[in-house]
């Protein structure tokens, strides 16, 4: 899955314990409120008559359909999920997990937290493992200097520091 310079596997779908149990408790709040529920209202609706025309019927089995669909994806990632612990993790280079503090060009400092896709957070300062950033840092040791290959262009960078801390 892992060798000693932070390269994965890309079949595995890498997490934290936190991003596993938020996608667990997604799928049972699916599964045992939300699905449940719409199910009763969509046999509410059909009781009413022409299902043809009746939209609360219609929307309803769309809505299932939607439901059904994303339980099915959390269930395939949660399938493929390998759970990494950042507070086991550890040593000088970036691994998952990792909170990595970059310093670009123009001397701005900015830290990010390598976690896995479905827990990527911009806005919480997680970057997936599989994003330009977490790519390009992955492996690498403080003082490194890395170039970024993003959607707004290259980017040159510098490992300023590597931490290890618990999950998001």
């Amino acid at each position: 899955m892992i060798n000693d310079t932070g390269q994965y596997n890309e079949k595995h779908n890498l997490i934290t314990p936190t991003g596993y149990e938020r996608l667990i408790t997604e799928l049972r709040y699916l599964a045992e409120v939300e699905r449940p529920r719409l199910v009763d209202e969509v046999h509410q609706a059909a009781l009413q008559g022409d299902r043809s025309e009746n939209a609360e019927y219609i929307y309803g089995k769309k809505r299932l359909r939607e439901i059904d669909k994303r339980m099915g994806f959390l269930k395939r990632r949660l399938d493929a999920a390998k759970v990494i612990d950042p507070a086991r993790q550890s040593g000088e280079r970036v691994l998952f997990g990792a909170k990595v503090e970059l310093e670009d060009d123009a001397e701005a400092v900015k830290t990010w937290q390598i976690v896995g896709e479905d827990e990527a957070d911009p806005s919480r300062q997680t970057i997936s493992w599989k994003s330009p950033v977490g790519r390009a840092v992955l492996g690498r040791l403080a003082g490194d200097a890395v170039t970024i290959e993003t959607p707004k262009g290259t980017r040159n960078m510098v490992i300023l520091s590597i931490t290890w801390t618990t999950a998001p």
